[in-house]
């Protein structure tokens, strides 16, 4: 169940399995997701009464859910990783993701956070207004952040930074992929041209287009292209295109994995010819999307067909959803802080893995297994977390296998001396 959403609230766990709706039964072959969803789907205000078969539990359960509206956060996580390191996760910026990424600022603050990691990593963008809101909090007064340039002069806009923000002092390292996009380019770059935060991880998608809408009168909508975003050093955050190659823009992270950018340093992307000045004087490129300060390459040495047959089937969350249930009394008992420490993913438990991966068709592959043992057992590790402490305990967890962040927490030194214009340039 959603953190906060109305299942939660009357007390419905993971791994409860529905097999009535209204009293009508919600099990069987011919019934699919599509019906389960009439079923259960309604007005807000208006009530349903779900019969749950629990694990352990003999006899079905009876809960009365008051339907509503079930809270979807654009910010996924918030908290210390230590005793002077914050982490925020954004997912995409939406209506509401500065008010969730103000809270998350202001509450990291009052424990004590000195220092930043924000992660804008596979954040495809969203609301404008809300990547300027969230750069704002961290920048100075009058300083550019972002500005558009059209073939038109009225369609030309910029976006300063103007009220004094929550955590304009502090190291600030941010972390990006070739997943984040528009709305999250905008504020990577504005942070990185203003000297405010060192850019770890890999370039960017590169969207930097302005659509102005316009209705027509069949009801349907036209996204006319007016415009380009530019980082305040003048980058265009979009990627080239030239007339008439659309299939080679279309074709553009293909062609990124065929290169081999994702995996190693690629000097050919660092365009001699488009060097631009960070505020302080250091280079940063052009040429499509915002190159990171830090390139960490992605990391492929875990992976297997195993591996990938095991989430295909849904085997590694099941697994860690049952385990949490069945041990739920004595997991409870800890801190996340405990659990972090103290709890182990056995040999044990990934040989019952195995054999619910049997049970689901997907055969062992012993090369496959060994290749993605320490993975496998920290993905369980984290799921179990998630169902203790939600998003704060799958993140928590995964820290450990995370090189781009674990990268971020090794360049803060440097990222302190930006204010001073004193930090080197690397890539």
């Amino acid at each position: 169940p959603l953190a906060g959403g109305p299942a939660e609230e009357v007390g419905l766990q993971s791994g409860d399995k529905i097999i009535k709706v209204n009293k009508a039964d919600v099990t069987g072959k011919k019934i699919n997701t599509q019906d389960v969803f009439k079923h259960l789907k309604g007005k807000g205000g208006t009530k349903v009464v779900l019969s749950i078969l629990r694990k352990n539990t003999p006899k079905p359960l009876e809960f009365t859910i008051t339907r509503g509206k079930i809270p979807i956060h654009t910010v996924d996580a918030g908290y210390m990783m230590d005793s002077k390191t914050g982490y925020i996760k954004v997912n995409r910026f939406g209506a509401k993701t500065y008010e969730e990424f103000k809270e998350s600022l202001e509450k990291l603050t009052r424990q004590g956070m000195t220092q930043l990691v924000l992660d804008l990593r596979d954040n495809p963008g969203g609301y404008m207004g809300a990547a300027i809101k969230i750069a704002d909090e961290l920048i100075v007064a009058n300083r550019k952040i972002v500005y558009t340039k059209g073939k038109e002069e009225r369609f030309d806009e910029e976006a300063e930074s103007k009220d004094e923000g929550i955590f304009e002092k502090g190291a600030v390292v941010a972390l990006i992929n070739e997943g984040s996009a528009s709305a999250s380019e905008i504020v990577a770059g504005a942070l990185q041209d203003n000297d405010r935060a060192l850019i770890v991880g890999r370039r960017s998608y590169g969207k930097g287009l302005v659509q102005k809408p316009i209705d027509l009168i069949d009801g349907s909508e036209l996204r006319l292209t007016i415009s380009r975003y530019y980082t305040p050093s003048g980058r265009s955050i979009q990627k080239p295109y030239e007339k008439g190659n659309h299939e080679e823009y279309e074709q553009d992270y293909y062609n990124r994995v065929q290169h081999g950018e994702l995996y190693n340093p690629d000097s050919s992307i660092l365009d001699e010819k488009k060097v631009f000045k960070t505020r302080n004087g250091r280079k940063v490129y052009g040429g499509g999307g915002i190159m990171p300060d830090y390139f960490v390459a992605r990391d492929t040495s875990y992976y297997s067909a195993y591996l990938n047959s095991l989430y295909g089937a849904n085997v590694i969350r099941e697994y860690a959803l049952n385990y949490a249930n069945d041990h739920r009394k004595k997991l409870q008992a800890m801190t996340l802080t405990q659990f972090d420490k103290q709890f182990e993913v056995t040999d044990a438990m990934l040989a019952e893995v195995v054999k619910m991966g049997e049970e689901s068709k997907v055969k062992v592959n012993e090369a496959g297994l060994e290749k993605s043992k320490k993975f496998l057992k920290n993905q369980i590790k984290a799921l179990i977390a998630k169902t203790f402490w939600q998003n704060e305990g799958l993140f928590k967890i995964l820290e450990s296998d995370d090189e781009v962040l674990q990268k971020a927490l090794q360049v803060f030194g440097e990222a302190k001396k930006l204010e001073t214009g004193t930090v080197s340039e690397k890539r």
